[in-house]
């Protein structure tokens, strides 16, 4: 009987490793993944439960697929499972990134100019249709549509992660104020075994990773110190999903002189074209940093950094999700919250998306042709990507 622990999280590893190796088309795309795994074809969990983890993730911030992954790994497998979940689904397209971005630092001068500027404009239409999908869904009416463009010309003025965080703060205060949900319905409850006192003591941890790594920073200033830092406070502070990353880890790694703009937009080209979560962007840019002794260990660190927030926030918040989710204010903040978002993402869409990757007549055309190819054509991403490097080398 003692092996049978272990046997349930092998099973839960394999079948997330195959999730990461096959699971294309960004987290909309990954959630409906797991629903067919998970409740369709093994009923691990009912359809309810199954929303109130979907909702419960979106509510919080970091990768909202990864932590629902994360969550039915918990519920499955305890602490072991969660992290099985975790390992599988994510490692193929860290290893693979990794590798790209180990190779880029080396051999960056082999590959042709035109390749990556491809990648480059990839990414905006990736942002671009990104932002185009959140719009639609988070930002009906005109009081968000006004929260939007509000955040989105305070983050281009103020460009720095406290501008950011301030900006989703004020959106949530915004939204207590001027929205009113109607009082949400009961819903099944999940078979959570973790305590409200350990749960406490890991949102504890949370906030005081978060509050006292920038402290540490001052006292002792150290490159892998800042790379902890910044990669904790980007999977910390992000509401809507990996897209959104983007403007906290660009202000972060290259503003710093970490990463250079165009490897940055390079890479994230290229996350467009492997599966499993965005996040994994985060082993790219440590593999590729300037500064690094070693490319796999400042890509793990950036990877679990980026990552450990995530876990330590589902661990902490479930508990407590059902009270949470019958609260309207809850409700109304994250509906403020949730415009901002498309504001951040609005402006990393014009800065450094935009401006680093458009910069002739020509580019635009591939733009449109990729843009197109995403939203109309329904091809998947991996091909869009091959289509952007081929075209930029041929444009070049």
């Amino acid at each position: 009987m003692s092996s049978m622990p272990l046997e349930r999280c092998w099973t839960i590893f394999l079948l997330f490793l195959r999730l990461g190796l096959t699971s294309f088309g960004g987290p909309v795309a990954h959630l409906g993944y797991f629903r067919e795994e998970f409740v369709t074809r093994r009923r691990w969990l009912s359809e309810s439960s199954y929303t109130d983890l979907v909702a419960l993730c979106q509510f919080l911030p970091g990768p909202s697929s990864s932590q629902v992954g994360m969550a039915i790994g918990l519920l499955r497998g305890g602490a072991t499972g969660a992290l099985a979940a975790w390992a599988g689904f994510t490692l193929p397209s860290a290893l693979m990134l990794c590798l790209f971005g180990m190779g880029l630092s080396t051999w960056g001068g082999a590959v042709p100019v035109g390749v990556l500027h491809g990648l480059k404009v990839v990414a905006v239409a990736v942002v671009a249709q990104a932002v185009w999908g959140m719009a639609r869904q988070l930002c009906t009416g005109a009081t968000r549509i006004a929260i939007t463009l509000a955040a989105a010309g305070l983050v281009l003025f103020w460009p720095m992660p406290l501008g950011q965080v301030s900006v989703i703060v004020a959106a949530a205060v915004l939204g207590i104020v001027l929205f009113k949900p109607a009082q949400a319905v009961l819903h099944e409850p999940l078979p959570i075994t973790i305590s409200r006192r350990l749960a406490l003591l890991l949102l504890g941890i949370f906030f005081a990773l978060l509050i006292g790594l920038p402290i540490c920073l001052e006292m002792w200033p150290n490159h892998l110190l800042a790379m902890v830092n910044a990669f904790y406070r980007a999977g910390a502070l992000v509401f809507g999903g990996g897209h959104v990353v983007l403007p906290l880890l660009q202000s972060a790694v290259v503003s710093n002189g970490w990463v250079s703009n165009d490897t940055f937009l390079s890479g994230y080209g290229m996350t467009q074209a492997v599966p499993g979560p965005l996040f994994t962007f985060s082993a790219f840019l440590g593999a590729s940093m300037n500064q690094s002794p070693n490319g796999w260990l400042c890509a793990a660190l950036c990877l679990i950094a980026i990552f450990t927030p995530s876990f330590l926030l589902i661990f902490g918040v479930l508990p407590f999700w059902e009270q949470l989710r019958r609260s309207v204010h809850t409700q109304a903040a994250l509906a403020g919250v949730n415009a901002a978002v498309v504001g951040l993402l609005l402006a990393a869409l014009y800065h450094p998306v935009w401006t680093g990757a458009i910069m002739k007549l020509a580019d635009l055309a591939l733009l449109l042709a990729a843009f197109f190819a995403l939203m109309f054509w329904r091809l998947p991403p991996w091909l869009v990507v091959l289509g952007c490097g081929v075209g930029g080398w041929l444009l070049s």
